[in-house]
């Protein structure tokens, strides 16, 4: 009996204490002094057909004025279920973000909230944002108060019609039609043409010959082309190399022959990492035009080699590094 009278006894205790928890949180304070604290709120921008699953954004600018100060801890908190006269209200806050800035004595807090409708109905219902409860502090004091943030109210619509319903009695001229929002998609399109661009122009920039873009002009740019055009012959081969010796004489800025290849590439140091092309070309054209007998390999036709000595130059005028082999 002792044992029966002892459980009865904790029962009622937890029931009290659940009590005094509950009455605690729903304590109402003071209301804050509306000079002291302004709010200015960014709603949605339709108030109605939002179905299950979809997502409701808004924003409040709170502005506190000195002496107070917003309890931050009473910022509401993501996946709290509010309730409207014991009901779950079926709207949950999935997101909350806050921005602070201060400008002289007061702070003006910029805070993003998102919730989500998880709730369904057969016919359209209202529903309601609540409006958020913040506390305040007074500085060099103990007491607290409140303020609630306005509420937002909008309609809930069904997923699917219920019942038979002639179409024509139901559009409503005060609802706009569903339009897809289509922002992120055009931004990362705009991003992707961007990019693209500028990947065009890069490879215009590395790969053109002509002068399309500032610096593609220089002197080994137009040596290029002019060897390019220039026969497959002795003669040719001649000319090509007197075309390339009076690019690097005017890059330098001075004439250039075979032992000054390490000054012209201290001048130029844009030109360094061809270097030892450059000394193959005075190679080159040493066997061209006075000693055809000394044998030089280059791996492919002179001529062609002359072409690929010329783009690589060009790449270097151009403040590019091209891959040259030793």
């Amino acid at each position: 009996m002792k044992a029966r009278h002892h459980l009865l006894s904790l029962l009622v205790a937890a029931t009290l204490l659940c009590t005094a928890f509950s009455s605690s949180a729903d304590v109402v304070l003071p209301s804050a002094d509306s000079k002291f604290v302004s709010v200015k709120e960014i709603n949605p921008t339709r108030d109605a057909g939002f179905v299950v699953g979809d997502k409701l954004q808004r924003t409040m600018i709170l502005t506190v004025k000195q002496p107070y100060e917003l309890i931050k801890e009473s910022l509401p908190i993501v996946g709290y279920e509010h309730r409207y006269r014991g009901q779950v209200s079926g709207i949950e806050l999935t997101a909350i973000d806050v921005e602070e800035q201060r400008h002289g004595e007061q702070s003006v807090y910029t805070i993003h909230l998102e919730y989500q409708v998880f709730k369904v109905g057969r016919v359209a219902k209202p529903a309601i944002l609540r409006g958020e409860i913040v506390k305040l502090r007074q500085q060099g004091s103990k007491a607290v108060k409140q303020f609630r943030m306005p509420s937002f109210n909008f309609r809930t619509s069904p997923l699917s019609v219920y019942g038979e319903v002639n179409l024509k009695n139901e559009m409503s001229p005060f609802v706009a039609p569903l339009k897809l929002q289509a922002n992120k998609e055009q931004l990362a399109l705009k991003i992707a043409a961007g990019v693209l661009a500028a990947s065009l122009l890069a490879l215009l920039y590395v790969l053109g010959a002509r002068t399309w873009l500032p610096h593609m002009g220089g002197a080994f740019a137009k040596a290029y082309r002019k060897v390019s055009k220039l026969p497959e012959d002795e003669q040719g081969l001649q000319q090509a190399i007197s075309t390339v010796h009076e690019a690097l004489h005017q890059v330098a800025g001075h004439s250039v022959f075979g032992n000054g290849v390490e000054k012209f590439v201290l001048e130029k140091p844009a030109f360094a990492v061809a270097k030892p092309e450059i000394e193959r070309f005075f190679a080159l054209s040493r066997q061209v035009f006075f000693d055809a007998q000394t044998p030089l390999d280059l791996g492919m036709p002179s001529k062609q080699w002359l072409k690929k000595f010329c783009r690589h130059m060009r790449d270097c005028e151009r403040g590019l590094r091209p891959e040259v082999h030793a």
